[in-house]
C-alpha cells in the first residue's frame, strides 16, 4: 500500500523540481525484513520514484556486513542520505515517517543543493569545529517538534565532515532509549552522553552540542 496520497505526491513532486544533483538512499535491510526494515525500503522506494534524481540502494546488513561497518551502519532499519559529490550522508534509524517524513525531504533537498540553510553564523562556527562529535536525536513519528532536532543535527554534518548525526526513532530502538533514559523527544545524545532535551533554537542547538561534546554537564543556553 502506498505511503502518500495524491496531494502528498504532488507537493513532494513540486518540491522535488528544485534538486540540482543526483541523491541516493541506502537502505540497510535484511533477508528477513525486520518489523519496520520492509517500510523504510518501501517508502525509499515511493519517493525515489518521484524524481529522475533520485536512487535507492539496498544492501542486506548482515550479507553486507563489511558495507555496513564502512559506513558506519550498526542497527537496522537504517537508510542514509547521501551525495555522491559530497562527503556527508544525513542517517535515519528507524522509519522517518509521520512527522519526520518533513526530516526526509528536506534533507534529500538540501543533499541534492549541496547546502544548507543555517545562518552565516552558525555556518562558520559549525564549520570552524576540529573535533569528531556523534549527535544522536531521538524521536517518535507523533512528535511535532522532534523534526526541528533532527534537521538542524543533520546541517551540522553537512557543514562540518567531522559530525556525523543521526535520526534515532525511540519506539523502535527501546534498548537505546532505556540507555539514554529518553523519557522525553527530542532528546539529544552527544557522543554516547545525553546532551539535552528539546527543540532548541538553531544557536542554542549548536551552542549545546558543542558544550556536550567538551563534556559541559550542563550546556549554555545563551
Amino acid at each position: 500500500m502506498p505511503f502518500l496520497g495524491e496531494k502528498e505526491r504532488a507537493y513532494v513532486s513540486k518540491l522535488f523540481e528544485s534538486l540540482k544533483e543526483d541523491v541516493e538512499m541506502v537502505v540497510f535491510t535484511q533477508e528477513f525484513e525486520c518489523e519496520y526494515c520492509k517500510a523504510t525500503r518501501e517508502l525509499a522506494e515511493e519517493v525515489a520514484s518521484l524524481s529522475p534524481k533520485l536512487r535507492v540502494r539496498v544492501y542486506d546488513f548482515l550479507k553486507d556486513a563489511e558495507r555496513a561497518k564502512e559506513m558506519d551502519v550498526d542497527k537496522i532499519p537504517a537508510l542514509l542520505i547521501r551525495n555522491p559529490n559530497r562527503a556527508f550522508s544525513l542517517r535515519f534509524f528507524g522509519i522517518p515517517s509521520g512527522y519526520e517524513f518533513v526530516s526526509l525531504i528536506e534533507g534529500l533537498v538540501d543533499a541534492s543543493k549541496g547546502e544548507t540553510r543555517l545562518s552565516p553564523e552558525t555556518k562558520q562556527k559549525v564549520r570552524s569545529y576540529d573535533k569528531d562529535v556523534h549527535i544522536q536525536v531521538f524521536v517518535t513519528p507523533t512528535c511535532p517538534y522532534c523534526p526541528r532536532a533532527v534537521r538542524t543535527a543533520h546541517q551540522m554534518a553537512m557543514e562540518n565532515p567531522k559530525i556525523k548525526a543521526d535520526m534515532v526513532e525511540s519506539v523502535e530502538f527501546p534498548q537505546l532509549a532505556n540507555r539514554y533514559e529518553v523519557m522525553a523527544v527530542p532528546k539529544i545524545v552527544v557522543n554516547g552522553r545525553s546532551a539535552f532535551e528539546g527543540a532548541l533554537p538553531e544557536r542554542q542547538f549548536v551552542q549545546s552540542v558543542f558544550a556536550a561534546a567538551e563534556g559541559a554537564e550542563d550546556a549554555p543556553y545563551s
